[in-house]
């Protein structure tokens, strides 16, 4: 159970070691990235690194992580990362600076109320029995690919509910190639080198530009309609600040390709690594088959039966603790300020990471065993300890969405299928920005209850 902070604490700053000449600790943390980040708090609670000719401090202590994330005047939304997300996705709710996220953040809650995820819970339902409904006892499935499949129809479903076609608009495609390409632009060393006309390139321009068309186009025939269709992008259309001002269509496009990403890579990564946590601990996937018995009865998961399906959730807190999938981020400095006691400098890039917080043995006992169980005694975690959906005022506003949309996936496919991956074929995360699975097969097999 994570032990509580004090503000008497002394932090300890210091520069990682093995950083090379020019290169810094680039090398390492492109080759061995999460090893490489879940190692630094053995050096410190607050660690400087070079990045070529980056200066950037890690943040390892969980309290030094609460000071910044709850003071987001400070300690505003910036550095590379963020930098070259901005490129894509506009100023989105996740990307825009500190001065823009109250006003939109105000504008986009209705779309999140607790009141509203039973509606979104029933198009989940029914978007994970079609998926489901095509499999065949014995096929072998590319689990990261299917599971993205399904994370895309449930998220555009909620998107553009009135739409019977949302699940098949041309979204998943257009995402997928702007996701990778995204990857890929958070590691090239060139600038500029992102507007080369190589294939990859003009892949994801024009994937970004059939993004723009499709929500184009359903913002016009939202527009000419007039109705609240009790979709996500109703509440976006209907929005407006103190002022009275509503979104521009590019401010729309902005936030739909925002929740389109957050919704699709973050649930369909969490669900594929929970397939293979569940595949590695027999004992624990046998309690899950009993309490789905017990609480469906053969049926499809549904919102009300969430309060009975504690052993699942708390699946979900392990998956998301083990394999968080924003695993680092970044942060710049305002100002000169200071941190744990020590100088930072105004413009300073700082990261944090979920993953290596979630790693440290002093706060999660055997913190590379998965185990759902510690959360029956770790229910509300010391701040800055457990940081899947961040801190602060720039906590993700679909927590609860993609919670539930992960814990009725799990539910409704657990109580009818056992997914078991291939044998001998270890399951990797890829190197990037989210720390999602490299693809792996798994056969499905149809359970007799």
């Amino acid at each position: 159970m994570p032990t509580p902070f004090f503000p008497t604490t002394r932090f300890t700053a210091a520069t990682a070691p093995g950083g090379l000449p020019l290169l810094g600790h680039a090398p390492a943390l492109l080759h061995h990235p999460h090893e490489f980040v879940a190692g630094l708090p053995a050096h410190g609670d607050l660690v400087r690194l070079r990045l070529g000719p980056l200066r950037a401090y890690v943040v390892c202590h969980p309290e030094l992580v609460r000071r910044m994330l709850t003071d987001d005047q400070t300690f505003d939304k910036g550095g590379p990362l963020l930098d070259k997300a901005r490129e894509v996705f506009g100023n989105g709710l996740a990307t825009c600076p500190a001065a823009a996220h109250r006003r939109q953040r105000r504008m986009l809650q209705p779309a999140f109320h607790r009141d509203r995820l039973p509606g979104y819970a029933a198009l989940m339902i029914e978007e994970i029995a079609g998926a489901t409904a095509r499999w065949h006892d014995g096929d072998v499935i590319d689990v990261p690919a299917a599971m993205y499949r399904l994370s895309t129809a449930v998220t555009a479903r909620c998107l553009f509910a009135a739409h019977e076609r949302a699940g098949s608009l041309p979204v998943h495609r257009s995402m997928d190639v702007v996701t990778r390409g995204v990857g890929r632009r958070l590691m090239l060393p060139l600038p500029g080198a992102d507007r080369l006309p190589t294939p990859g390139n003009r892949r994801f321009r024009r994937a970004q530009q059939d993004l723009r068309e499709i929500t184009r186009r359903l913002i016009a025939e939202h527009r000419a309609t007039g109705t609240d269709r009790h979709d996500l992008l109703s509440t976006l259309l209907a929005a407006t600040d103190e002022d009275g001002r509503g979104l521009s269509d590019t401010e729309v496009h902005e936030q739909v390709v925002t929740f389109l990403l957050a919704g699709m890579e973050t649930t369909a990564a969490t669900l594929s690594w929970a397939w293979t946590l569940l595949a590695a601990n027999p004992a624990v996937r046998t309690r899950l088959h009993a309490e789905l018995d017990t609480v469906l009865d053969g049926q499809p998961a549904r919102h009300e039966d969430l309060p009975s399906l504690p052993l699942t959730a708390r699946i979900v807190s392990e998956t998301l603790r083990l394999y968080p999938p924003p695993w680092i981020l970044s942060r710049t400095a305002t100002t000169d300020t200071e941190l744990g006691g020590h100088r930072v400098p105004a413009g300073a890039t700082l990261l944090y990471s979920p993953y290596l917080l979630h790693r440290r043995p002093d706060l999660f006992p055997r913190p590379d065993r998965f185990d759902p169980d510690r959360w029956l005694t770790t229910a509300r975690p010391a701040p800055g300890t457990y940081a899947p959906f961040g801190l602060g005022a720039r906590r993700c506003i679909g927590d609860a969405f993609g919670t539930t949309e992960a814990v009725l996936a799990i539910a409704t496919i657990a109580a009818r299928w056992t997914i078991a991956p291939t044998p001998g074929r270890p399951v990797r995360p890829v190197r990037g920005s989210s720390l999602v699975p490299r693809p792996f097969t798994a056969t499905l097999t149809r359970r007799v209850r």
